[in-house]
This record gives structure tokens, sequence and C-alpha cells, in this order.
């Protein structure tokens, strides 16, 4: 299935923007491993020696680390081809890739709209035929929300599999890297890679039991639910059982993952917010200064709530084999201004409670609006550790669909 038309990759980034550096391609030698010979593009808040990794912000605009961050010494010694440092939301942290450095990233499916965030340049460079495979950074979403928007498989594994050393934090107990890529297969192989997982290709997997939390679905798109009650319904035919659950808590996720995440980045940042606040993309100014009154009370009651719900979601799984939910609540939406906080909680709305689990979340395209035409996309959230069993069951979904087949208007290929 083809929805685009051949384009160079000169018109392609002129038009996405989802590429801050270009890296040499490595000599021609035969390349061994699990991920040997694949285009691989990094979100530039990952460390490369002796390459620039910017944030995506002018205080990092000359920053050139000195060594690989953990999961790029990874990727290389897997056999990965690291060929370009790729566009987000500054320091990591919006749902629409604003910043200040290198320019706004746009949609592959319809420029004139935003690719998600923070890792939009990695879902959109994947989707765009930039790169096989790519690497985001997740705190509320930031991988989920790009691979829904762009048409894209992405992962969001579970909280300390994959090492954050040498990629620059937003919230450390929240923050985790993850691999985007078209389908389940690839995204499976470069996690294991990066997690430095002895599992072999698990065989696709019909779903059993899965849970779906009606409670985060009373203010979807009609649209995106259609796309979603048809996903269910081949769940269904595939001998699936759905099950509606309630999870206690979890309509305070936003909050929760919002106290913790603001009063992180007021730490990280406040030197430049007091010294140089004219540096970020003013949508970035707004959303760090939210944490700046945080106290140290109100983030010690977001980190009791937060294992609270945790405490939760593992009796839930005690239950289901998964939770399944659209990943965006709304159509992707055109970029413009507007107030960039009720925008980010409206897109993160169903991506927040997931980052609050400790467990791994798949994202998967679903199919496409059926008035806009843009990707829709699903998140299948499984128990601690339970990436494998995402990834029998995502693939699955991919043997029986075609819509991780699809490719925007704006594609090499």
């Amino acid at each position: 299935m083809s929805g685009g038309h051949e384009v160079s990759a000169a018109d392609v980034q002129a038009a996405v923007n989802a590429v801050v550096t270009t890296l040499s391609a490595p000599p021609d030698v035969a390349a061994r491993g699990p991920l040997a010979g694949l285009r691989v593009g990094l979100k530039d808040n990952i460390d490369t020696a002796g390459v620039r990794t910017t944030c995506a912000s002018r205080f990092f605009a000359d920053r050139v680390p000195d060594r690989d961050a953990d999961v790029v010494a990874r990727l290389r010694a897997a056999g990965a081809q690291i060929v370009a440092k790729l566009n987000l939301a500054e320091f990591a942290v919006g749902v629409t890739s604003q910043n200040s450095a290198a320019g706004p990233c746009r949609n592959p499916w319809d420029p004139r709209r935003v690719p998600g965030g923070s890792s939009g340049g990695s879902g959109a460079a994947v989707a765009a035929g930039l790169v096989d495979l790519a690497l985001g950074t997740d705190t509320g979403g930031s991988v989920r929300l790009p691979a829904a928007m762009n048409g894209v498989t992405g992962l969001r594994p579970t909280v300390g599999t994959v090492s954050n050393d040498g990629v620059f934090p937003v919230c450390p107990a929240v923050d985790t890297v993850g691999p985007l890529a078209r389908t389940v297969g690839l995204v499976a192989r470069a996690h294991r890679v990066l997690a430095g997982s002895g599992a072999s290709d698990a065989s696709p997997a019909a779903p059993r039991r899965i849970g779906v939390p009606e409670q985060l679905l009373t203010d979807v798109d009609p649209g995106v639910r259609e796309v979603f009650e048809a996903l269910l319904a081949e769940f269904r035919a595939g001998g699936a059982e759905i099950v509606p659950v309630r999870v206690p808590g979890i309509l305070d996720a936003q909050e929760l993952v919002y106290t913790l995440v603001y009063a992180d980045l007021a730490v990280t940042h406040r030197e430049r917010i007091e010294r140089s606040p004219e540096l970020f993309h003013p949508d970035t100014l707004q959303r760090f200064r939210l944490g700046l009154d945080i106290t140290a009370a109100e983030r010690a009651a977001a980190v009791a709530g937060r294992s609270a719900v945790q405490a939760r979601l593992d009796t839930v799984f005690a239950d289901v084999d998964a939770l399944l939910t659209p990943t965006l609540p709304v159509d992707v939406p055109l970029a413009g201004p507007g107030d960039v906080v009720a925008v980010s909680r409206r897109l993160g709305f169903l991506t927040y409670p997931w980052s609050l689990h400790a467990g791994p979340t798949l994202a998967l395209p679903a199919g496409l609006h059926p008035s806009s035409g843009m990707p829709v996309g699903v998140q299948l959230t499984g128990p601690v550790d339970g990436e494998e069993g995402l990834f029998a069951v995502g693939a699955w979904y991919q043997s029986r669909t075609a819509w991780h087949d699809l490719r925007p208007p704006l594609c090499l290929g």
C-alpha cells in the first residue's frame, strides 16, 4: 500500500525539516550484527562523540560531546549506520516539536500539521523514509505521539531497561529511550539491542484478554473512535476477549506527571531561565516556568501518587494481558499559535497514564482518520518487562493489516 510518490531527499528535508545534522556514512565494509546496514537517526538529545548534540536549543547550538551515549555504542556494535541527528522539541519538552535552534519539524503526511513531540523528527524521518530506524526519548508520550501522528511503530520500554547515560534528561525517574520504525519486527529487534536482551524473534501471537480503560475514552474524537472500534473488531475476530476495566486514580495521571516533570525541569534549567530567558523558544519558556513554584512537598506527593498508580496497574495486569487505548484523542492538529499548555494537555491525555506505569507501551498505526486522512494510532500497554508479549501481539496485528505499509506523500521511494 502506498499513499505517496517518489521525491528527493532534499525535497523531503526542505518540507519536513526532520534532520538537524547529517553524518557521513562509514566506509563500505561488511557490517555484522542484528542491525547491520540499517540507516539510523538519533534524536538530537542523544550524545554522539565529535558530532553536535544540540537538544534543538540555542543554548546548546555548538555543544559537541566527547563520547557516545550508551545506546549509540550499542547500535554501532550491532552494525547500525548512524546517518542523522533528528529534530525535536527544545530540550525534549513539548508535543509540537517547537524549538529555538533547528526550526519547526513538520509532518510528511501534511506539512501544515505537526509531527508530534518531543521526538517529532524521529517519527517524521521514519515515515518519510529518511532513515530505517530512529531513536526517540519518551517522558510523557514523546515516542508514542510521533509514532501515532506519522503512522509508524514506536516503543516506550519498561523504565530502566535501556540506559539513559549520555541522554540529556527531562525527568530521570520517567525518561526512557525508545525505538521507532515502520514495523513491530524492527522495533523489537532494536529494543533487544538497546536493552541487551537475549530474546529472539517471537512468533506473532493472537491477543487473548485485552483490557480497555473506558474512563479514558469519554472524550475521544469521533474519527479516532471509529478507527479504534475497527481495531477492536479485528482483535475480536482473532479470538481476543475485550474486557472493560477501571483503574482508580488514572484520571489524575496528567497532574502527577506534570508535577514530576516540571519540578525536575525547574532544577535543570533554573539558571538558564534566570540568566538568558530570551534564548528559549517562547513556548518552551512558558512550560519551563510552570515548575518554578512547585514545592518539594508537592513533588513528594506526586512520587507517592505515582507509586499508588503503579500498584493499581500491577493488580489490573493480574487479570488482563494488555491494556489498549488510542494514542491520541484527536486528529493530528495543524501547526499554529495557541495555548501551548492546553494543547499539550489535550494531545497527551492518553499517553500520560502509561508514563506513570513502569512497564512498556507499544504504539501502532491502526488506520487513517476518516475526515483528514491523517494517521491514527493505538497503544498497547503491558506489565513490567512485558515487551515480548506486546511484540507478539503487535506482529500478529501487523500480519493481518497493512496500515504500517502506508507511505505519506512526502516519502523516499
